[in-house]
């Protein structure tokens, strides 16, 4: 496959299909490349899925303990914005463990406890906006 050329999938054509043995739409150039009765589909994966579904969990997690954190109704929670992809960028878990804090400041309950479990979780994590952040 040339570098030019974006990543490509072929897909089994139905019976009575294109028998010309190209992908649909390929190029003159690429004419031997494709395999007889399939067609060319472009697939892009930006996320893997395990990964988006952790986050997702993660997400959820939080929410649940800033609500037992706060122990107040929902209507009366601080808006509170803890961006992932940003601790992600932060080098230490200290810098992780500051930011939490100033964002947690005005929690009566003590948020040691949800600043170490989610430190804890964000081991291992990569960032999914892949740098559109500003």
């Amino acid at each position: 496959m040339s570098e030019s050329s974006g990543a490509r999938v072929c897909f089994e054509a139905e019976a009575g299909a294109e028998e010309e043995g190209e992908c649909e739409g390929e190029e003159e150039e690429d004419a031997g490349a494709g395999a007889p009765g399939r067609r060319q589909g472009k697939v892009t994966v930006k996320y893997n899925r395990r990964e988006l579904q952790r986050r997702l969990d993660l997400e959820g997690w939080v929410d649940e303990r800033l609500t037992q954190l706060y122990a107040c109704p929902e209507e009366e929670m601080p808006e509170l914005e803890i961006d992932i992809d940003h601790l992600l960028e932060l080098n230490t878990d200290e810098e992780r463990a500051e930011q939490l804090r100033e964002i947690l400041q005005a929690c009566a309950n003590s948020p040691e406890g949800f600043i170490t479990d989610l430190l804890s979780s964000l081991k291992g994590m990569k960032k999914l906006n892949n740098g559109s952040r500003k």
